[in-house]
């Protein structure tokens, strides 16, 4: 292991190089958002003298524990700090003058957990494979996504946009090209893209973007933002203003983020939340609509989901078993699906496989589709593989794609959902894609065109293969709604 030097606008880095690959932690890409900046857009790093240390993470975003099962199943790691928006970056060829593409990731967790510290999240195997890689840590919860007035609404997403300029301006110094970046993220990750590619002072920041379980589809609008941010007011004692949040302390601060949030899921009451009660999260991106981007973007898109997404939320917690016949009708009707339709495709479901066909559907693989068929020349993929764990009832589920892209399904962080004997050809596929699409703009399929087949690749053990209009029937079920 020997020092490995960049030079950056805010000065000098010192990583490490480890089996060819140079890798700097904790790099700051805006000031800390505390004291002055609290709540505000993010400001600029503060530049330093001398060789600053990155050979370790730095802090990540306050944030409460997920709740159980969850907690056991999507490891999180922390930081304590107050340097929290720092990136994490991963490279084959410090320097400049290398031009290697560039993959910048955002990290999921509902807007209110999850860091890019995480070892799953580790950009070794892309570096290995000729790409920088960046991973960002964003402001979460009530400090990046409550709508709170005196302060600008999301600043999770300022944050991101943040760090994509700190790369625009410094990634040639870690041998990147700032012309050739994409921006990947999975779940809330990929909804905050969905936002950046609508978003007019991200444009030119990215030249692709891959959107994981993720699109253009889940925001609240702002009177459901205020409803929200007066409940968490309430529950602090405290006026709804900046100022006044910022002057509680940080501990009661998250700890009442956490007690709001297990608030929502318990009873997620749409006369109480709004339309955060439908989209299943309580913190999101605030905007007046839905946006697609239409067919002028300039932006290269590669968009997916998995075949079984919700069942993450129904098998760990044991409901998907005992999801009763009149429970599938009330969430048919709540989400405007056509349920008569899907026991037309599905004669023999159960209950809980209708209720997770449908959710699966609205919330992540129609979302998709509709991007895809806004954007000309977009590229959709769909992870089918299936789980062992849980006796094999957790399926394709939500997260379960990420250590394949990552090519890390051996990482400790995945295991809960992964299991044992992943199979690594799959791996080795699926990440190869990504990478291929960040050099070139091509996974290695055709363009998904609505005119026409409207192919599909579906990532599966053994059988990685391309289709046509996966589930078309229950697509067009969909046509029409929200």
């Amino acid at each position: 292991m020997t020092d490995a030097i960049a030079v950056t606008r805010q000065g000098t880095l010192r990583g490490r190089t480890e089996d060819g690959i140079a890798s700097f932690l904790g790099v700051p890409y805006a000031a800390a958002p505390f004291g002055p900046h609290r709540f505000a857009a993010p400001a600029p790093a503060e530049p330093w003298t001398g060789k600053r240390d990155a050979t370790e993470y730095g802090p990540t975003a306050p944030k409460a524990p997920y709740a159980p099962p969850f907690d056991a199943l999507i490891p999180e790691t922390s930081q304590d700090g107050q340097d929290c928006l720092n990136l994490n970056v991963w490279t084959p060829e410090p320097g400049p003058g290398a031009g290697l593409p560039v993959m910048v990731w955002l990290h999921g967790g509902s807007f209110s957990n999850g860091s890019a510290n995480s070892s799953g999240y580790r950009g070794d195997t892309f570096a290995r494979d000729g790409v920088v890689f960046v991973g960002v840590n964003y402001r979460l919860g009530v400090d990046g996504f409550l709508h709170l007035p005196g302060a600008p609404d999301n600043r999770g997403l300022l944050d991101m946009i943040a760090a994509l300029e700190w790369v625009r301006d410094n990634i040639a110094a870690f041998g990147g090209d700032p012309d050739r970046v994409t921006v990947f993220g999975e779940s809330a990750g990929g909804v905050a893209i969905g936002r950046l590619l609508v978003e007019p002072r991200a444009r030119g920041l990215f030249r692709r973007a891959i959107l994981q379980s993720g699109a253009c589809h889940h925001f609240v609008r702002p009177d459901t933002a205020r409803r929200i941010g007066e409940r968490m007011a309430e529950r602090l004692g405290v006026p709804h203003t900046a100022e006044a949040f910022a002057a509680v302390p940080l501990p009661e601060l998250v700890a009442a983020q956490g007690a709001l949030s297990d608030e929502f899921r318990q009873r997620p009451d749409p006369a109480v939340w709004g339309d955060a009660a439908l989209n299943g999260m309580v913190f999101e991106p605030v905007a007046d609509e839905r946006t697609l981007p239409g067919p002028d973007l300039g932006v290269d898109i590669l968009v997916g989901s998995n075949r079984e997404e919700n069942r993450l939320y129904m098998v760990p917690t044991g409901r998907f078993g005992t999801i009763s016949e009149g429970r599938v009708k009330r969430g048919a009707e709540a989400f405007g699906a056509d349920l008569e339709g899907y026991r037309a495709s599905r004669p023999d479901a159960s209950p809980g496989e209708l209720l997770d066909a449908i959710v699966t559907d609205w919330f992540w693989r129609i979302p998709a589709v509709r991007l895809a068929e806004s954007v000309p020349g977009s590229y959709v993929y769909e992870f089918a593989w299936r789980s062992p764990q849980f006796g094999g009832e957790l399926g394709a589920c939500h997260a379960l794609e990420l250590g394949f892209v990552f090519d890390h399904v051996d990482d400790p962080d995945y295991a809960a959902l992964v299991g044992g004997g992943a199979p690594a050809d799959l791996a080795r596929a699926m990440h190869g894609a990504w990478v291929a699409f960040a050099a070139s703009g091509d996974p290695g399929w055709a363009a998904y065109d609505p005119a026409g087949e409207r192919v599909t690749r579906v990532f599966d053990a053994g059988a990685c293969r391309v289709e046509g209009d996966p589930r078309a029937a229950e697509r067009v079920l969909w046509e029409g709604v929200r």
